[in-house]
């Protein structure tokens, strides 16, 4: 089960922050139009790209052993700046929820629009192979289960965000709900940083 919590934890944290893709889904969900399509193109990309990142990371580390601590260090440290932004954007920051511009009247418009949100963004490759890939080597036992929670992550988010718009909206409007928002992924993303960690500095100093 910590294969599965930690991968759901993670996946979500990573896909919290306020974007293009989240907006549009929220618009499309505001406006009822398409919105189980959507919901599922996006969590099925997130899947695949999940496992492919899981899995593939995994067959890399195999072959370069040497990756394995690099990505768990560089990853620990990404996950403390990006924790860190987010509790700097809490601090000082106002921003909102709000929908996207972007219209979509017909469901090709929609879908396609939707995939370039989800495909054409670069730092989804960063956030599912790079960081989601290894972290997902300190389960190794468990790497089924992490990929799971990591794509269960992006159903549950997703399908919220689109079923739950006319409630969301309201809420992430206000520039409170937003800094408690990033306290929450700044608690979680340090959390994960320090588990990542953790054993080896424990060695090292003994």
């Amino acid at each position: 089960m910590s294969g599965l919590i930690a991968g759901f934890l993670l996946g979500l944290s990573l896909i919290l922050a306020i974007g293009a893709q989240n907006a549009f889904i929220l618009k499309q969900g505001l406006r009822r139009e398409h919105v189980f399509v959507l919901c599922a193109i996006c969590a099925i990309s997130d899947a695949i790209l999940i496992t492919f990142g899981v899995f593939g990371f995994a067959l890399v580390a195999s072959k370069l052993p040497l990756i394995e601590p690099f990505a768990r260090f560089g990853g620990a440290l990404f996950l403390f700046i990006y924790g860190a932004k987010s509790f700097w954007a809490a601090w000082c920051s106002s921003a909102t929820l709000a929908a996207s511009d972007t219209s979509a009247n017909s469901l090709t418009s929609a879908v396609l629009t939707c995939l370039a949100f989800t495909w054409l963004n670069p730092h989804v490759y960063l956030d599912t192979f790079v960081l989601l890939g290894s972290i997902s080597t300190q389960y190794s036992q468990e790497k089924n289960q992490f990929a799971l929670g990591a794509a269960s992550a992006s159903v549950f988010f997703f399908f919220s965000l689109g079923y739950g718009a006319r409630l969301l909206a309201p809420i992430f409007q206000k520039a409170i709900a937003w800094k408690i928002l990033e306290v929450v992924i700044g608690v979680v993303m340090w959390t994960i940083a320090l588990s990542l960690v953790w054993q080896p500095l424990l060695k090292l100093f003994h």
